[in-house]
């Protein structure tokens, strides 16, 4: 049975904190609607009813492009070991340009400054929902280790080769969409 929360709560705060892995989905008015897996080391639960992650250069960047157009955004955390539990966050989602005072300024607070290299922007989440059901369907799964390919690529890349792969591929969504990865950051009046 699903239970409804206005904020996370204590026991959530854990739970995320044990997992590996989490999913965000969003979607335009059109077009096709986008899920994608994502390692938790770029999560950060900053309150109650907002949290945010640093993205990693990816082969799309679909989410940018649709929290332009419609800002809902969904994550997902599903327990994979351990008792089963799905938690869901809805709420509306943003990008934060990688060149705006806001990026700098939470890459510092909550990434000590560092950003791994192919991090094109960060995506935060003001919760306004937040779904806890059951889980029985999940299987089960050991957790071994994160994947060592991403940073491979990106230092394969280096910093220009990365930006070239970013102007081919994640300048629009696959659905055509703008992603304003390119855009000059909005700065506050």
């Amino acid at each position: 049975m699903a239970k409804r929360f206005p904020q996370l709560e204590s026991h959530h705060h854990k739970f995320i904190a044990a997992q590996h892995m989490f999913f965000t989905a969003s979607a335009a008015p059109t077009g096709h609607v986008n899920m994608s897996p994502r390692s938790t080391d770029m999560f950060r639960v900053l309150g109650d009813n907002d949290v945010l992650y640093l993205d990693r250069t990816g082969s799309g960047n679909e989410t940018a492009a649709h929290l332009r157009i419609d800002p809902r955004l969904t994550i997902m955390f599903c327990a994979v070991d351990g008792p089963p539990l799905i938690l869901r966050l809805y709420g509306q989602g943003r990008v934060i340009h990688r060149e705006s005072e806001e990026y700098a300024t939470l890459l510092a607070e909550q990434f000590g400054g560092e950003a791994p290299l192919g991090a094109r922007q960060m995506v935060r989440l003001e919760v306004e929902l937040v779904q806890s059901s059951c889980g029985y369907g999940v299987p089960l799964f050991d957790y071994r280790e994160e994947r060592p390919q991403m940073d491979s690529w990106a230092r394969a890349k280096g910093v220009d080769g990365i930006e070239d792969y970013w102007r081919e591929k994640n300048q629009v969504s696959q659905d055509g969409f703008p992603t304003g990865l390119f855009e000059a950051p909005v700065t506050s009046a």
